[in-house]
């Protein structure tokens, strides 16, 4: 299945660097290193309070060959180790210009998560993360070597050569996440009229049957089996197994069953109906849904296996949350 990129922050571009030994989760400060201060972080001026988005001011533009990080505010919460997960509030300048290029809302419910790993995300700012303490405001002064490189990033408005600065509020640390589930385990559940029919080989891979009736014309979903694991929330990044059917051709397009692997993404990088089955459903489940075109790809369809006006069919095995 496509997906969309990934929102500015991301930037599209993962860092390659190794990663760190993992630690367990929310371990004490002092098996953690922190990145050091430097004259240029120690300089920005960072006020407000946690958890609102400060006022900044910055003395640009910032030249750094290694990234600098301050605290600004001293949390006393448990600290960002390697391989941790952490939910944070941020905003991210050009360290060159000293403007705003993005920003979380500050809001309840509204956190971005960022992998403390330098394998996923950008160096500098895992830098700046790591062995920070729940609670605290930190300033990270990120040089091109641990951010965007020489090419700098258009999506961000970071031209070649230039810092970014991330001040960012560590909200909380994730849980470790649960193993994904092998095959979905939740309770069988009756047909639904109207559906195509969906039988289960040995090998756990659903045959769909697509009656020889018009497809609706709104979205329409159902529970083949219900789960009872963590619930799927907007923005999750999750662990599926799908079969995907044409309805109007009656040929499966997409299978990762078929690849015999299973696919992770987020529900914000999929075609709004496939957000709409996964979101508020049970890590265990088997949904089915029926995706007009409207919700799926489209008048520009995705070619060549599914035209303009096209309805799909998705089964998903919902298996876990990453």
């Amino acid at each position: 299945m496509r997906t969309a990129a990934s929102l500015a922050l991301v930037a599209g571009l993962l860092a390659t660097l190794a990663a760190c030994s993992a630690t367990p989760n929310g371990s004490a400060a002092a098996d953690c290193t922190p990145t050091p201060s430097g004259t240029v972080s120690d300089a920005v001026t960072v006020t407000g309070d946690f958890g609102k988005k400060p006022t900044v001011k910055i003395n640009f533009p910032t030249t750094t060959d290694t990234t600098q990080r301050t605290v600004v505010i001293q949390g006393k919460g448990d600290v960002a180790q390697a391989k941790d997960v952490v939910n944070v509030d941020f905003t991210l300048y050009n360290g060159a210009t000293g403007a705003e290029l993005t920003s979380t809302q500050y809001a309840e419910g509204s956190t971005t998560s960022f992998p403390v790993d330098e394998s996923q995300f950008l160096p500098g700012i895992v830098k700046t993360l790591e062995c920070s303490q729940v609670g605290s405001r930190v300033v990270g002064v990120i040089p091109p070597a641990d951010s965007f490189g020489e090419a700098g990033s258009s999506q961000l408005g970071v031209d070649p050569g230039q810092d970014i600065v991330f001040v960012v509020d560590v909200v909380s640390i994730a849980p470790p996440a649960e193993a994904p589930l092998s095959a979905p385990d939740g309770a069988d559940q009756p047909a639904t009229a109207g559906f195509p029919d969906v039988v289960v080989g040995a090998d756990g891979s659903p045959a769909v049957t697509i009656p020889d009736t018009a497809p609706p014309a709104t979205l329409q979903m159902a529970l083949l089996k219900k789960g009872d694991h963590a619930v799927v929330k907007d923005g999750d990044k999750v662990i599926v197994n799908y079969v995907g059917v044409n309805w109007n051709t009656k040929k499966i397009f997409d299978s990762s069953f078929a690849r015999g692997e299973t696919a992770t993404f987020s529900t914000s990088q999929v075609i709004a109906g496939f957000t709409a089955a996964l979101v508020g459903q049970n890590v265990g489940s088997r949904v089915i849904v029926v995706i007009p075109p409207d919700q799926g790809y489209g008048a520009a369809g995705s070619p060549p296996d599914i035209g303009p006006t096209d309805t799909l069919v998705f089964v998903i095995d919902i298996l876990g949350i990453a």
